[in-house]
C-alpha cells in the first residue's frame, strides 16, 4: 500500500484540467497509438464544449508506483460528485489558469479538499500563453491559501512543460492510503455508468478489506445484493482484475439493469451485512433542483421520446422523470435536473444521440406549498399549483451564492443581485479580488442570471452556489388563455407584485408570435378568475362586397351580416393550433 497514491485534479471550469490529464497519461505510457485529445471525456458533448461532465478514474504506473487519478467535473451542477471523488483521495492537484487567476470554484473546491484533510499541490497552468501572468497568480495562491512559493508548480499542460514535476510531487507530497486490508470490505461508490451488456457499472474506491470476483456484494443504502460480472481498473480502458484491495480505485460490473440502484456516495460491502459495520460518511441522495417539461414537436414521436429519456437515465442516475400531458402540446415528460447546465446537456444529448426535435418549457424550481389543511405539497410545474383559496403559504428554495469578481465590478454586481431579490451577507477581499456572499431565490438564478453576471463583469466574475433552505414568497400562478382556452404550457408562477407586468409582456409576445386566423383571437393573462392583461389578434378579413357592382344598399348589408355570422360561428368552434415556433420564440426570450 506504500506504493499507492490516490489523487484528484480540481479546478474552475476551463482552467485546463482535462488537458493536464492527457499529458499525465502520455508521460506514464497510458495513451495508445492514435489516441485523440481529451481521452478521459467519453461523451462527444464533453469534447465539443471542452468541459468535463462525468467523473472518470484512471490508473497510472510511474516509477513503480500506482497513481490513481480521478478526473472530476468542474461545473457547480456536479458539485456532489466532486465531493465524493475527493473523499476517495488522499491528495489533490489544484489547477489555476495563469491568465485568469483564482476563481469561485477554485476556492470552493480547495475548501472541500481541505475540509476532508487532503494534501494539496498547487499548479499554475497555461504559462506558455503570451497573456499569462505567473507572478500575479503565484501571489494570489499564496495570499488566498497560504502556499509557499516553492510548493507551486508552473506548467503548460498543452506543451507538456514541467508536467513531469507534478508526478514527482504526487509521490513525494501525497501520503499513501492508511486503510486496513484485514477489515471487512467497504468501498465508496464515486459515480456509476451503464453498459448495455454488463448492466450498471460502479466506480469504486476501496476503503477497507478486499473485494474478489464472484463474491456476493451488497449496497448499504438500499440492501440490494448482486454478484459482480467483472472487477477491474481503468488504464484508461477497462482492464479486468481478480480483486480490488483497500486503497485501490476501480470498477465493478454489477449486472443490475437499473443504474438508480447505485447511489453516488453509498457504501459497497460484502453480503450478508455485518451488523457492526458502519457506512462511510457523507452520503446523501441527489436531489434535482431545476424542472422542465419536454414535448416532441411531432406528437406521434412521444414513444420515441419516452424510450430515449429512459435509455439516458440508465447512464445518468441524477435524472428523474415522469410523464405529463398538455392540451396544447400533447403527451410529454417532466424531468428534474441538477442545474441549468445539466438540463442543457441532457436536451443536447436527446437531440444528437436520438435525433429528436423537442419543445422545452421554461425551467422552474421546487416550490413547497402548505395547504390550509396542513398538507405540504411540492410543486415542480405551474400546472400542479393548487387553487389560491386552498393555499396557506408558498415557500421557494433559497440559494447561497459566492461570487468572485475583480473589485471594479463589485458594486454593479451587488446592485444587480438586489434587483433579483438578493440579500448581501458579506463581501471581503480574497486573492486580490472581491468575494461576495449573497442569498438569492433559486428561481432568479436559473433564468439568465449567469449570462447577465458575465455581461456586467466583462466575463471576469464566476459563481458557486448551494441550496440552503426555503423562505415564504408571495407567489401566484398566471394562466394564459387563447380564445378562452387555458394553455398550461404557457402558464407561469410569478410574484404577486410582478404578475400584471409579466402577464402583459407575455400576451404582447403571444400577439406577435401567433399567426392570424380567419377569426378574432383574444389572448388573455388571468389570475384565478380575474383577467389582468389582454391583447386581440385581429382576424383575416375577406372583402365579400367586392363582387357587387351596384344595386340597393341592403344587398351589401346582407353579405356583411352573413360574414359576421360565419365569423361568430368560427370563433365559437375554431381552435388555435400552436406550432413549435411560437414556443421556441417565447421560451428563448423568457419573460423575466
Amino acid at each position: 500500500m506504500d506504493k499507492i497514491r490516490n489523487f484528484s485534479i480540481i479546478a474552475h471550469i476551463d482552467h485546463g484540467k482535462t488537458t493536464l490529464t492527457d499529458r499525465l497519461l502520455e508521460l506514464t505510457g497510458n495513451l495508445g497509438r492514435g489516441a485523440h485529445e481529451r481521452i478521459m471525456d467519453s461523451n462527444p458533448i464533453e469534447r465539443e464544449r471542452g468541459i468535463t461532465i462525468k467523473l472518470a478514474p484512471v490508473r497510472l504506473n510511474y516509477r513503480g508506483y500506482q497513481l490513481n487519478l480521478i478526473d472530476t467535473p468542474g461545473h457547480v451542477d456536479f458539485g456532489y460528485e466532486v465531493s465524493r471523488s475527493l473523499a476517495a483521495c488522499e491528495g489533490a492537484i489544484l489547477v489555476v489558469d495563469a491568465t485568469q487567476g483564482v476563481q469561485a470554484q477554485t476556492l470552493s473546491n480547495y475548501y472541500k479538499a481541505k475540509n476532508l484533510g487532503l494534501k494539496i499541490i498547487p499548479v499554475i497552468n497555461k504559462i506558455d500563453l503570451p497573456v499569462a501572468d505567473v507572478e500575479k497568480t503565484t501571489l494570489e495562491l499564496m495570499d488566498a491559501f497560504g502556499f509557499n512559493e516553492e510548493e507551486i508548480v508552473a506548467v503548460s499542460a498543452k506543451s507538456g512543460q514541467n508536467v513531469a514535476q507534478i508526478l514527482d510531487k504526487i509521490i513525494e507530497v501525497i501520503p499513501p492510503p492508511t486503510q486496513n486490508l484485514r477489515a471487512s470490505a467497504r468501498g465508496l461508490i464515486m459515480t456509476a455508468t451503464f453498459d448495455r451488456h454488463r448492466g450498471a457499472v460502479a466506480y469504486v474506491r476501496m476503503i477497507d478489506g478486499v473485494i474478489r470476483e464472484r463474491e456476493k456484494l451488497e449496497f448499504f443504502a438500499n440492501d440490494k445484493t448482486f454478484t459482480p460480472l467483472e472487477i477491474g481498473c481503468f488504464s484508461p480502458q477497462m482492464q479486468a482484475l481478480p480483486e480490488l484491495k483497500a486503497g485501490e480505485v476501480g470498477y465493478i460490473c454489477t449486472g443490475l439493469k437499473d443504474i438508480r440502484s447505485l447511489a453516488i456516495g453509498d457504501t459497497l460491502i460484502v453480503s450478508p451485512k455485518d451488523p457492526q459495520l458502519q457506512p462511510l460518511p457523507g452520503f446523501k441522495k441527489v436531489q434535482p433542483v431545476v424542472f422542465m417539461e419536454i414535448y416532441p414537436v411531432d406528437a406521434d414521436l412521444f414513444p420515441d421520446l419516452q424510450d430515449a429519456v429512459t435509455k439516458l437515465s440508465y447512464h445518468d442516475a441524477a435524472l428523474s422523470f415522469s410523464t405529463t400531458y398538455s392540451n396544447a402540446l400533447g403527451s410529454g415528460i417532466k424531468i428534474g435536473f441538477l442545474g441549468i447546465l445539466h438540463a442543457e446537456i441532457v436536451l443536447e444529448r436527446l437531440n444528437q444521440e436520438f435525433d429528436l426535435d423537442l419543445i422545452a418549457t421554461a425551467p422552474t424550481v421546487d416550490y413547497r406549498v402548505t395547504l390550509k389543511t396542513g398538507e405540504v405539497h411540492h410543486v415542480f410545474v405551474p400546472a400542479d399549483l393548487p387553487e389560491p383559496s386552498l393555499i396557506d403559504k408558498i415557500e421557494e428554495p433559497i440559494a447561497t451564492l459566492e461570487i468572485f469578481t475583480p473589485e471594479l465590478y463589485g458594486s454593479n454586481i451587488i446592485q444587480f443581485c438586489r434587483e433579483r431579490r438578493g440579500k448581501l451577507i458579506s463581501s471581503e477581499f480574497t486573492a486580490g479580488n472581491l468575494k461576495i456572499k449573497i442569498q438569492l431565490p433559486l428561481a432568479e438564478l436559473i433564468t439568465d442570471f449567469h449570462d447577465q453576471l458575465k455581461s456586467l463583469s466583462s466575463g471576469f466574475a464566476s459563481l458557486e452556489y448551494e441550496i440552503t433552505g426555503y423562505e415564504p414568497v408571495a407567489a401566484i400562478k398566471v394562466n394564459i388563455l387563447l380564445n378562452g382556452e387555458l394553455v398550461e404550457a404557457l402558464s407561469f408562477i410569478a410574484l404577486e407584485a410582478e404578475a400584471e407586468r409579466r402577464g402583459r409582456e407575455m400576451v404582447e409576445k403571444l400577439k406577435e408570435a401567433i399567426p392570424r386566423q380567419m377569426f378574432e383571437i383574444p389572448v388573455q393573462a388571468a389570475v384565478g378568475g380575474k383577467i389582468i392583461a389582454r391583447e386581440t389578434i385581429k382576424a383575416w378579413r375577406k372583402d365579400v362586397t367586392a363582387k357587387l357592382y351596384g344595386g340597393d344598399v341592403t344587398r351589401r348589408q346582407k353579405l356583411l351580416k352573413k360574414q359576421a355570422k360565419g365569423k361568430k360561428r368560427m370563433k365559437q368552434f375554431g381552435k388555435v393550433e400552436l406550432n413549435q415556433d411560437v414556443f421556441l420564440t417565447l421560451l428563448k426570450n423568457k419573460v423575466n
